[in-house]
């Protein structure tokens, strides 16, 4: 009898085990907010191999280069990376030819970039804040807090007309080194703000976000499109005209968490899309204790192994959308910008830009 009551209490073990560290985590995750559409958007073109054919820019130089920003008069891409660089990346027709460049170390983690209208480079700094770096290399602080309080996780950017900068910043209780837990949790910690130059003045224009992401002002500069990741949304705040001041759906129910956004000049926006969502996504918004496990399992990183079927969605002005390309084994890709026949994509891991001839491999 005493055998049996053992083996029964020692298989016990890893179960009470379990408990405890579940128990003792601290993370506390809620439901996420309940929303229609359920259904993702349909697309009439797609590439499902997008990584076919597919060409690796600055290969081992790059070390995740997040986001992509091309400046048309120089033919160069400015893009920052993990150990602190913005590289400058020299466009050619052959990739082995393309050339790399260390430029200016933020001495933080440069994520969205965006060009200014002097020859100035403005970026949102995960760690440091919103920043100008001038043509000759010196960097400027320009914001670092909203209404009292720290920026911790400053993270996609851009510029209007008349020289507002327009940025997000992801999450004001969690760093960039802690950001699987901001989505895991689902509370939100977001903000969309504004930086106006002239009266050096940071406005909170939108608060509650869910990570919110990638920025990209409008062609005509009357509104800005920015996003929540984790809802799998982009939204349209008006900066002008009758709607002013008001947020409306530009697109959602897209197939993927998105990142960063761009506008190529051509009637599109680039959304990048860094993992592909499906019923378990549904399945984590709804039942916090399954984000709760999850949060267990991905201590110290590991979430960045299984998330995968990144790829790149194509909108125009109204939020309709026209093309994607995807892959099963993309990895986090984070910003695409299409220059010419190719589209470039930046990711969060890889060391390297893709590149892609979409006029050779078109969406069908």
């Amino acid at each position: 009898m005493a055998r049996p009551l053992f083996l029964f209490l020692v298989s016990l073990l890893p179960v009470l085990a379990a408990i405890l560290v579940y128990k003792l985590d601290k993370l506390d995750p809620v439901p996420y907010p309940v929303r229609e559409p359920r259904q993702q958007v349909l697309v009439p073109k797609q590439n499902n191999r997008m990584l076919d054919g597919a060409e690796k820019i600055g290969v081992g130089l790059l070390l995740a280069p997040e986001d992509v920003a091309y400046d048309p008069k120089t033919e160069v891409i400015y893009t920052g990376c993990a150990d602190g660089w913005i590289y400058r990346v020299i466009l050619n027709d052959y990739a082995a030819a393309v050339a790399v460049e260390k430029w200016v170390n933020t001495g933080g983690r440069p994520l969205g970039i965006a060009h200014g209208f002097s020859g100035e480079i403005l970026v949102a700094d995960a760690f440091k804040g919103l920043l100008n770096i001038s043509k000759d290399g010196k960097i400027e602080v320009l914001t670092d807090e909203a209404e009292g309080i720290k920026f911790k996780l400053t993270d996609a950017l851009d510029i209007a007309p008349d020289g507002t900068v327009y940025f997000t910043e992801a999450s004001y209780a969690y760093s960039l080194k802690e950001a699987h837990a901001d989505f895991l949790e689902g509370r939100p910690h977001g903000r969309f703000m504004s930086y106006d130059p002239s009266t050096k003045e940071t406005k909170v224009l939108v608060k509650d976000l869910h990570f919110s992401n990638g920025v990209a002002v409008s062609p005509d500069g009357g509104s800005v499109i920015f996003c929540e990741t984790p809802m799998m949304i982009c939204k349209r705040y008006y900066i002008e005209g009758t709607k002013k001041g008001s947020v409306e759906v530009f697109v959602d129910g897209l197939p993927g968490l998105p990142d960063n956004i761009r506008y190529d000049g051509e009637q599109r926006y680039w959304i990048a899309l860094n993992v592909k969502t499906d019923k378990w996504w549904y399945l984590m918004q709804k039942y916090p204790v399954l984000r709760k496990i999850a949060g267990i399992v991905m201590k110290e990183g590991k979430w960045f192994e299984i998330v995968k079927g990144g790829g790149v969605i194509s909108v125009d002005l109204n939020g309709k959308p026209q093309e994607y390309y995807h892959d099963p084994d993309a990895y986090l890709i984070t910003s695409s910008i299409r220059i010419g026949d190719h589209i470039y994509c930046g990711s969060f891991v890889d060391p390297y830009i893709m590149r892609l001839n979409i006029r050779q491999k078109p969406a069908v």
